[in-house]
């Protein structure tokens, strides 16, 4: 993995704040956790919209699924 050395300009409390939630051990390892977290979050987000826009579509309904399993 390539890793990036950032200066930010983050307000401390936010800093804080992030390390205590993550229970990371440094400021490094909380930002870590906190862009993969939001990430994730984004991602899902797409996701949610994507099946909005084209539901999922079922070739049975439930119960021809409970016959088909006790098959």
């Amino acid at each position: 993995m390539l890793t990036m050395k950032v200066t930010a300009i983050i307000p401390d409390d936010l800093v804080k704040e992030t390390q205590t939630i993550s229970n990371a051990k440094n400021i490094t390892e909380a930002m870590i956790i906190a862009l993969n977290t939001y990430i994730s979050i984004e991602k899902l987000k797409e996701m949610g919209e994507s099946i909005n826009k084209s539901p999922l579509k079922f070739k049975h309904t439930a119960e021809e699924i409970r016959d088909i399993n006790r098959l």
